[in-house]
């Protein structure tokens, strides 16, 4: 019976989806063999065909014109800093924005002055908020059906290690910041991908039982008091993991050399950031994006692409390259590095340390075009923002034409250039993506752009995924 039931719902199935297709589309036998006809018109080369067989693409449309030794000089370079790792782990924004805050400190209270804030500390709380984002997302789209847009969202994307320099600043003023020292990091902090599956399948579950509970009318006490236990789930899950956040500590400021700077002091995580950052984040500073698919100098707002559900979406000044050259240069004048995200993975030559369009000719190996522009990569999300890290140096010809940047990367001080990267202007133009920049950089202009009323683009868009 179930057998016979199971069949003809199999059956029933199979007529749709033939029903749906466009009849003459498929593959057919005659198609092929005029794809065969027309690959035979180009001769074949044997020796590249076993070449490419047997070898890394990389390694073989390598351009060895452009493989010479790098030219590591720098007309404008902001003082050097300890490179962080990042390990196996998706927390670039975390660490750009970081390394940004500490180069901030040491430049204001001296050089000799070491520090970095511990990763641990404030990971643990972006999980702990993004889980509540997830479940309060939950309770306010319950009513909705599940196949719904933002229903979907939320169950797809429960939470995960991405993000943008919003979320540092929020975090970081609601939380504040402890030395590495005091919250060192754990197995699971390197290494990011077991945990945070669980704990999002824990919170599809849970989303499914508060979404009961909204369509059963329960009271937004009962929802509030189901939320808290899920959410007590969550920290359990993530001390475990990450570690007990500290609420004090003691802590003395250390030379390059190791030593003493000043006496220890007993600190809170909040106590430590009045110390080291001062006042708000919020509010001193622009996110810059370069889409070409929008209009320039207007402010665009991502829906619900926040840490904290009390804190900020991520809002851009959408500006053309050239006016985000030059707030990055004249912060960089001034010895003050910034947050900047890329889509890093494209012609890059990890070996060295260098990306540049002419690193790979794909074209010749394959005896074709790759004729996209950047909007148009964007669009069809073949390009978009990959991996955030500090820009640190810009070199400027004699006429003050740009030829290359420098980036402080957060996977090691033994990759690429000492843990740096170097990039050409022409890479840097069409792979380079956001830039956070403070507003005594800003001209006036582009000021005035960012207190518009921001149009509201929705979390699917493909340049709104958080940095890694």
């Amino acid at each position: 019976m179930k057998r016979n039931l199971i069949l003809a719902v199999c059956l029933t199935g199979s007529m749709v989806a033939a029903t749906a297709q466009t009849k003459g589309g498929e593959l057919s036998a005659d198609m092929l063999k005029d794809i065969v006809k027309e690959h035979k018109q180009v001769p074949v080369n044997k020796a590249l065909v076993n070449a490419v067989a047997a070898n890394a693409i990389d390694d073989l449309a390598k351009n060895h014109q452009n493989a010479g030794a790098l030219d590591t000089y720098f007309s404008i370079e902001t003082k050097s800093q300890s490179i962080t790792d990042q390990k196996s782990s998706g927390r670039c924004w975390m660490f750009s924005g970081l390394n940004v805050l500490r180069s901030n400190y040491t430049q204001q209270h001296g050089d000799s002055i070491q520090l970095e804030f511990s990763q641990a500390y404030l990971f643990f709380y972006d999980q702990l908020e993004k889980a509540n984002l997830m479940l309060q997302g939950i309770i306010d789209t319950g009513k909705k059906p599940i196949d719904d847009l933002r229903v979907q969202f939320f169950f797809q994307h429960p939470l995960n290690d991405g993000g943008t320099f919003c979320g540092v600043a929020d975090l970081a003023e609601k939380y504040g910041l402890v030395p590495k020292e005091v919250m060192p990091e754990s197995f699971s902090t390197d290494n990011t991908s077991k945990a945070s599956k669980l704990i999002a399948s824990k919170l599809r579950e849970y989303g499914l039982q508060l979404r009961d509970m909204v369509q059963k009318d329960k009271s937004q006490a009962s929802l509030n008091k189901a939320k808290v236990r899920m959410l007590a789930q969550v920290y359990r899950m993530l001390e475990m993991t990450i570690g007990q956040p500290p609420q004090k500590f003691t802590y003395t400021f250390k030379t390059a050399k190791g030593n003493a700077a000043g006496k220890a002091k007993e600190y809170t995580p909040q106590s430590f950031y009045q110390e080291v950052v001062g006042g708000s984040i919020n509010g001193t500073f622009i996110m810059a994006m370069n889409d070409p698919r929008r209009p320039y100098y207007k402010t665009y707002e991502v829906e619900y692409d926040r840490h904290t559900y009390d804190g900020h979406n991520w809002k851009y000044v959408n500006l053309p390259m050239d006016d985000i050259e030059q707030m990055a240069i004249a912060s960089l004048r001034d010895g003050r590095k910034l947050y900047s995200s890329y889509d890093v993975g494209k012609f890059l030559d990890r070996k060295r340390g260098y990306a540049d369009t002419e690193n790979f000719d794909y074209e010749s190996l394959f005896g074709t075009t790759f004729g996209m522009d950047k909007a148009q990569r964007i669009s069809t999300f073949d390009s978009g923002s990959t991996h955030a890290m500090t820009l640190c140096a810009v070199d400027l010809d004699d006429r003050g034409k740009v030829l290359k940047w420098k980036v402080e990367n957060s996977w090691g001080a033994d990759w690429g250039q000492r843990g740096c990267l170097i990039m050409t202007d022409r890479w840097f133009r069409e792979y380079m993506f956001r830039l956070v920049v403070n507003k005594k950089y800003v001209p006036e202009k582009i000021l005035q752009a960012a207190n518009q009323e921001p149009t509201m683009v929705m979390p699917e868009d493909p340049l709104f995924l958080p940095d890694e």
